[in-house]
């Protein structure tokens, strides 16, 4: 009996027995039975452009061996470039735990496969394949983040050295926003809160294990201490204790009062030109009140939010970006979160809390609408569906996008109209 006859027949009976067996895997030359010597040399002499390739300082460790084929099928292949798999799979198949299976924040990137974003697969001047230094290949795609941070007037030593001193390229197990490590453990490696300059610049208040961002730009700030570009105005005077217990008292950090009754004794006028309003935005009469969208002591976004209004108003309203983002016709404002271009956030007489007195005086601050529509609007004319109603802008379109041009509720044509000129209808 042949060997090959014993090892078809020892897998015959391994298949009767419910097992599988598997030959032992081939390196490259056996595979694609190639000559001896010819791995990697057999493709270089077609594709001589990597001769200054594999002369870099980096090389990868497939490509330096003369691997190609650990990549790359040299015959035919379902991916581009003749890639064996694809890219995601192929990366994966060395480096299985660059993202751990429990990491807390993932980058986008790696998460997707997309290792050549800021790797070269085959070999670069730069440490870890990068295809540039620093800050450079972050840039890429945080432009705003690393420009602005290049602009800032008081810069932070960290993030002008290189991204990678508090950020894990590719995935973090126990912090946020890929941080090496979770705030405040991140800061107090270069800041030591038992310092006596610490303790000044903080008013004696123990903020070591507080969240250092919640005041501070990490990246870089137009005001002293990195201090975020919009700030609370007893932060910017240092009069922590107009919130706060005294620093020496046996809670220091507590608030001194709770919830709308904190934030009341400054800014009473609002709260009573509130009062006067027939309906309130729920935040505003929560047990956390202005600090459900409000950061108390520093933000990066204007008015203190504690987000971009996109993010912040979307954490409740995700339906309406939705709708916004499946619209036909796109509206301005929800695109570009821009909220309160139409509405007031604290409160208003309007059923739809929007910052005008009328749906025409609201529309009209962007639309002419008296230009292009002669359809009678307002106390005087009555909506045919309903006669408690009078026809307004938001009878015809519906302001935060449909799946109809315009804004139209249904087809603007013909359904649209036969919904009050029923008469018409055929």
């Amino acid at each position: 009996m042949t060997l090959r006859t014993r090892i078809a027949l020892l897998a015959a009976l391994l298949a009767v027995a419910g097992l599988v067996w598997a030959a032992p895997e081939k390196d490259a030359a056996a595979k694609y039975k190639l000559k001896p010597g010819a791995t990697g040399k057999l493709c270089l002499d077609c594709h001589v452009d990597f001769q200054d390739t594999v002369k870099k300082a980096f090389v990868h460790t497939p490509v330096k061996s003369g691997n190609c084929a650990d990549c790359h099928d040299p015959h035919a292949a379902d991916h581009g470039k003749l890639l064996a798999e694809a890219p995601s799979a192929i990366c994966q198949s060395c480096h299985a735990d660059i993202v751990p299976k429990d990491a807390r924040s993932t980058h986008q990137a790696a998460l997707d496969g997309k290792c050549v974003d800021c790797h070269d697969p085959h070999a670069s001047d730069f440490k870890a394949g990068l295809k540039a230094t620093g800050n450079a290949v972050c840039a890429n795609c945080h432009k705003e983040v690393v420009e602005g941070a290049g602009k800032a007037a008081h810069k932070h030593a960290p993030v002008e050295g290189n991204c990678l001193g508090c950020h894990d390229p590719h995935a973090s197990r126990d912090a946020p926003s890929l941080l090496t490590k979770a705030v405040p453990g991140l800061c107090v490696e270069c800041h030591q809160p038992t310092q006596a300059s610490f303790a000044r610049s903080h008013l004696g208040y123990p903020v070591g294990s507080s969240d250092c961002s919640s005041c501070h730009d990490p990246h870089g700030s137009p005001n002293q201490g990195l201090l975020w570009a919009s700030i609370h105005a007893p932060v910017a005077g240092s009069m922590c204790g107009q919130c706060h217990q005294a620093a020496d008292s046996a809670n220091p950090l507590a608030v001194k009062k709770s919830g709308a009754d904190l934030c009341r004794g400054c800014h009473n006028e609002l709260y009573n030109e509130t009062a006067t309003k027939s309906r309130v935005h729920w935040p505003m009469v929560d047990r956390e009140a202005c600090a459900n969208c409000h950061n108390p002591h520093a933000s990066k976004t204007a008015a203190l939010l504690a987000a971009p209004q996109r993010e912040l108003c979307g954490d409740c309203h995700s339906d309406v970006l939705r709708r916004g983002e499946r619209s036909v016709t796109k509206h301005q404002p929800v695109m570009e979160g821009d909220c309160t271009t139409c509405h007031t956030p604290h409160a208003s007489d309007d059923p739809g809390m929007f910052a005008a007195a009328s749906e025409e005086e609201m529309c009209g601050s962007c639309h002419d609408w008296k230009k292009h529509s002669a359809h009678p609007l307002g106390e005087s004319a009555v909506d045919q569906r309903n006669p408690n109603l009078r026809v307004g802008c938001n009878s015809c379109h519906r302001n935060h996008g449909t799946q109809q041009a315009h804004f139209a509720p249904f087809e603007p044509k013909q359904d649209l109209c036969m919904n009050c000129h029923t008469k018409f209808t055929r």
